[in-house]
């Protein structure tokens, strides 16, 4: 079994050969805009309309916490909306993350990663804005990713 490779980097530019998937944690009130979401849609302006549109369309779709959707970039470049943030602010009830649905979120994602035999790319899902521990998370990619096989690596944006 492999292990989570960690690097100090931008998840939106992974520089490794084959298909790739940028994966990270949206909201479940149709915000985008803060966190890391910014560093995708300067890169490609797709990934924030599909999930707006997705949204939008929630009454007669599968928008909801531990929904993904897959939006192709590039030739070889996907990006995976996962809802698995409930709301968009810590408050009285506590912080917005939703481990399980980041846990349904990536059973979806290993599927569709084994599907394009493709890597996936994250920055540490649920754990800036939407306010999760690491400790949670990092757990639920290693039994939903890489224990399937699928290689995985996450990136530290910034200064040590």
């Amino acid at each position: 079994m492999g292990e989570i490779t960690y690097i100090r980097g931008d998840a939106t530019a992974p520089s490794v050969k084959g298909t790739k998937l940028i994966a990270h944690v949206c909201n479940d009130l149709g915000g985008w805009g803060k966190g890391f979401v910014v560093a995708v849609s300067r890169r490609w302006p797709e990934p924030e309309a599909a999930y707006r549109a997705w949204h939008r369309g929630r009454a007669s779709n599968d928008f909801g916490l531990g929904a993904v959707q897959f939006v192709q970039v590039e030739p070889y470049v996907w990006v995976a909306n996962m809802v698995g943030q409930r709301g968009m602010r810590s408050g009285s009830k506590g912080v917005p993350v939703r481990y399980e649905a980041i846990d349904v979120a990536l059973g979806r994602l290993a599927d569709k990663a084994s599907e394009l035999n493709a890597s996936v790319h994250m920055p540490r899902i649920g754990c800036g804005l939407a306010g999760g521990k690491w400790s949670r998370v990092e757990p639920l990619i290693n039994e939903r990713l890489v224990k399937r096989g699928v290689a995985v690596t996450v990136y530290d944006h910034g200064e040590a």
